[in-house]
């Protein structure tokens, strides 16, 4: 049985940033919390683009490389499991202001 060896962590792991959209001509309140939704939303689009193409690549040949598909595969999961939270509160919070009387 071969020994595969591990190597040391990397502290500078490139994590995915929620991209804040730049304002906009004559926008004083700043950026809105829709902006800022939908940039979460398309970035976690594209982490399950890009986990869909590295499985792909690796059903097909293409790559060898089982790590990088799997690290794909779990950040598309975590921001997936993030925006499912995130919707959870919004629907929460929506509820919440429903049943309040004025």
């Amino acid at each position: 049985m071969e020994q595969i060896m591990i190597g040391p962590l990397n502290p500078n792991l490139q994590v995915p940033e929620v991209r804040v959209p730049q304002k906009g001509g004559n926008d004083k309140s700043g950026t809105g919390f829709g902006e800022i939704l939908k940039d979460a939303i398309s970035t976690a689009n594209e982490l399950q683009k890009q986990s869909d193409q590295e499985i792909q690549k690796l059903m097909t040949g293409e790559s060898q490389d089982l790590h990088t598909t799997v690290i794909a595969m779990q950040k598309a999961d975590l921001s997936f499991q993030m925006m499912m939270q995130v919707r959870n509160k919004i629907v929460q919070a929506y509820q919440e202001i429903m049943r309040m009387q004025i």
